[in-house]
């Protein structure tokens, strides 16, 4: 029972030595394979997707490959089954030369982990190479007074395999006079040695011929011979001996090529002839080694015929021979070592790249694995890696001469679309070498800026009376992103103007800003509009932003002058102004009253006499319009006098229009209405009966209602002058004859008692008898407005005779005087726009500026 016991235990602990190991592994992840030398592209190695614990699918989708620095790719990855396969023939000895082992060591990425796994594939060797020698004839030569047991060093068979492959033996052909001696060195390699069994007689042989035999210890077995020609020589039994049994020398492996080594020296203490003459010689050299070195045969002198590389190797050991003329011969060794110098540059390998990044990637985002290594040794290969100072991005390393470059904060696309990252590597040496690699990194956009307007806000100006379809500004908005986040759509936001639409004036183009007026504009209906521009990205969610822009409609000269005083009835008919013959040079016969619509210059009027029937006898007031008389009236003066007034802006062109005024010249209304019908007779003989009649009927009128009046005054007359209120009032109205005042209160009982307005044109048959209602007069007079002490004004509008509206005259000539807020709200101003309602005067309702034209007044004095 214990034996089985014991087997127990000891299953036990191969199993957890095997865990062990596993987990060892496991932690340290390393995968180790092996795989024979010589193998056809495409032999699987392992399976290398079970041994990462992946299925043979999980390869691709996680980026699973090899990262290898060697400048041969040996191996690949099948991502069909799985496997790691060889990429190509691998030749043990070209790539371990005579290494014990023969390892080959790589690193695979899985991208998506960011993780590395070391894999190791041991190259197992094979019997591929036969053992050779360096020729196939080799002369040796004895001296017939050698010994028997002289030994004499034979050349060795070169095999580039290892182990039981390489060279295991040696055999030479059976011969009476000579045996095979096998020498096996510290380094384990074995040398043969020709060992004389029996003394030698020249004239007996003077020539021997032997074989020499290599062979390995493959399977099967492979093998090589040279022929040997031994030549029996006389006496000669000193052999050369060298001053050192080992030669070293270190050199640079930057040194030219010629450079001199070392020179090794022998000597032969046989005197004369060819038994002292030494040749050297190279004994136990490999082929390569054979073209970076010469060596003079005469002198020993080594030097190099080639540059050296210390990358490629850094040790050389090889055997001289020195043979005199007779045959002996001697060896020493020469070992060689090459010195690092830092004569490579750090070389860099991008392993991954994940480019463009978004611009709102988180901070960390990996951008760049790569590898740095350097193929110098020591500090020369020591190899630190740096970027530019970049607060965008920092380097860190992540295990042994792996580096990530990753995102030290988030990237904003707009202030940087593309990053040119240099990264150097620098290694240790002196001086030291560098390498730097240029990375380009694309930022994609994504939608975080709104579009953004030139200006808080804007202002436009636009002639009025524009055509439809004008283009009047055009808005721009700039986003700073790319793409479709930066296409820009302008809009109108909804308003209203006057009630309708914003839609229905301006209009904006989607894609260029440009704003086109819908109608055309009136500067007289509206001065400016306010409105609001919206730009939007086309992102998605999109961005918008808005902008005030208000649009000023600047006047033209396109409204002539309207003159509202005096004003005329429809029919054309001319109205008649007043004029004493008494009145001096500068009286204010009457005043053309006119607005302009326009503004500014457009507005600004100017009045001249165009036209007047007696030259020189009237003017008119460039800037007030107002109509005075420039001389003195005379008797031979005509009654009427026509005048035309002109009315003219300033605009340009300049715009105007014209009134015609007819000056009645007399003191006293009878002296008009006679003058009026003997002018009327004259000019129109052939005048209706009516007419006539018509005339007639008013002059008789007009006498009994001045008879009446001339009475009632008379009869007034004592008391005025007994009142002291009426004396005080008579001292302010100085200039007024007192033979011609009658006092308010008499006008206003006769008022109350009969009243009539005579309306006069220069037509009789188109002239008007009117009887208002019997309070008209007693209205007009009690208003406080009017001191009794003034002349009474009095207009009756023509248009409305039934209404019987009365207003007061507003020409300075006839104006009453009235406080001064009163005045101020009477005045026509040249700026007062048509259809305007004048202030109410004298208690009666406001006239307005469109009413007909007042035909005719009376004064009473």
């Amino acid at each position: 029972m214990a034996a089985p016991t014991k087997c127990q235990h000891l299953r036990r602990l191969v199993l957890l030595c095997a865990l062990l190991g596993t987990m060892w592994e496991a932690r340290a992840s390393q995968i180790r394979y092996s795989v024979p030398e010589e193998t056809e592209k495409g032999y699987i190695v392992g399976n290398i997707s079970k041994d990462l614990g992946l299925e043979p699918r999980e390869l691709a989708e996680r980026g699973v490959r090899i990262v290898s620095r060697g400048r041969t790719q040996l191996f690949s990855l099948n991502p069909r089954s799985g496997s790691l396969v060889t990429a190509d023939r691998i030749d043990r000895e070209e790539l371990c030369a005579q290494s014990p082992r023969c390892l080959v060591n790589f690193k695979v990425l899985i991208e998506v982990r960011v993780k590395f796994y070391g894999i190791e594939i041991e190259v197992t060797d094979i019997n591929d190479n036969t053992p050779k020698f360096e020729a196939e004839d080799l002369e040796v030569k004895i001296n017939e007074i050698s010994v028997p047991g002289a030994r004499y060093p034979l050349p060795e068979a070169v095999d580039p395999d290892v182990g039981v492959n390489s060279l295991q033996s040696y055999q030479l052909s059976p011969n009476h006079h000579f045996s095979l001696d096998v020498q096996t060195g510290d380094d384990g390699t074995i040398s043969p040695e020709l060992v004389l069994e029996h003394a030698l007689d020249r004239e007996e042989q003077a020539a021997h011929h032997l074989v020499l035999t290599a062979s390995d210890g493959g399977d099967p077995r492979r093998s090589s011979t040279v022929r040997i020609h031994v030549t029996v020589l006389d006496t000669n039994d000193n052999a050369p001996v060298f001053a050192q049994p080992i030669y070293r020398v270190e050199v640079l492996e930057n040194v030219p090529p010629g450079t001199q080594l070392l020179t090794v020296t022998a000597s032969d203490p046989d005197e004369g002839g060819a038994n002292g003459k030494v040749a050297y010689k190279f004994r136990k050299v490999n082929e390569k080694q054979s073209l970076l070195f010469q060596l003079n045969e005469k002198t020993g002198e080594i030097s190099t015929a080639k540059s050296l590389d210390y990358e490629e190797c850094s040790f050389y050991e090889m055997e001289i021979q020195a043979e005199d003329g007779g045959g002996l011969k001697g060896r020493t060794k020469v070992l060689i070592r090459v010195e690092d110098v830092n004569d490579n540059r750090p070389e860099v390998t991008i392993t991954s790249l994940f480019s463009p990044v978004r611009e709102d990637a988180p901070q960390g985002t990996v951008i760049v694995l790569f590898n740095a290594h350097d193929r110098d040794s020591g500090k020369n290969g020591q190899v630190v890696c740096s970027i530019q100072e970049n607060l965008s991005f920092k380097l860190e390393n992540l295990e042994e001469d792996y580096y990530r470059l990753s995102t030290a904060r988030i990237l904003d696309r707009e202030k940087a679309s593309e990053y040119n990252i240099t990264v150097t590597a620098t290694d240790r040496g002196t001086p030291p070498l560098f390498t730097e690699i240029h990375i380009t990194l694309q930022v994609t956009d994504i939608n975080d800026n709104p579009p953004a307007f030139s200006q808080a806000s804007y202002s436009v100006y636009l002639p009025e009376n524009n055509p439809r379809g004008t283009s009047i500004f055009s808005v721009t908005a700039h986003d700073p992103d790319s793409n479709e986040n930066s296409r820009v759509i302008y809009t109108l936001a909804e308003d209203t103007i006057q009630g309708s639409p914003l839609s229905s004036y301006v209009s904006i183009n989607s894609d260029t800003g440009v704003l086109y007026s819908l109608r055309s504009f009136d500067y007289e209906q509206f001065h400016d509009l306010q409105m609001q521009v919206r730009a939007s990205d086309s992102g998605n969610p999109p961005l918008s932003s808005n902008v005030s822009l208000r649009l000023f409609v600047l006047d033209q000269n396109d409204n002539a002058p309207e003159i509202l005083y005096p004003a005329f009835p429809t029919d054309s008919s001319t109205g008649m102004e007043l004029a004493p013959r008494s009145a001096e040079p500068g009286y204010l016969v009457t005043k053309v009253v006119a607005v302009d619509r326009d503004s500014g210059q457009n507005a600004w009027l100017s009045y001249r006499l165009l036209k007047a029937s007696e030259p020189g006898l009237f003017s008119v007031g460039l800037h007030t319009g107002e109509v005075r008389t420039a001389r003195a009236l005379l008797d031979r003066d005509s009654l009427k006098q026509s005048l035309v007034v002109a009315v003219q802006d300033h605009g340009q062109p300049p715009l105007s229009a014209t009134v015609t005024l007819t000056v009645a010249v007399a003191d006293s209304i009878p002296d008009i209405l006679a003058g009026l019908g003997s002018l009327e007779i004259a000019e129109n003989p052939e005048a209706s009966d009516l007419t006539l009649y018509l005339v007639v009927a008013v002059a008789a009128v007009s006498c009994i209602f001045l008879a009446f009046v001339i009475m009632l005054l008379a009869l007034r007359l004592r008391r005025w002058h007994a009142s002291r209120l009426l004396q005080a009032t008579s001292g302010g109205l100085a200039g007024v004859p007192t033979t011609n005042f009658v006092g308010v209160d008499g006008v206003r009982a006769f008022l109350q008692t009969y009243s009539q307005e005579v309306a006069l044109t220069s037509d009789s048959r188109k002239s008007h008898v009117i009887f208002p209602q019997p309070n008209y007069a007693d209205t007009l007079i009690s208003q406080q407005s009017c001191e009794k002490n003034e002349p009474l004004c009095v207009s009756v509008d023509s248009k409305f005779p039934q209404a019987l509206t009365p207003r007061v005259l507003q020409s300075p000539a006839w104006d009453c005087p009235r406080s001064p807020q009163q005045r101020e709200g009477n005045k026509l101003t040249q700026g007062l726009p048509a259809a305007q309602t004048l202030p109410a005067t004298h208690g009666f309702p406001a006239p307005t500026l469109e009413a007909p034209p007042v035909l005719g007044r009376m004064l009473f004095q």
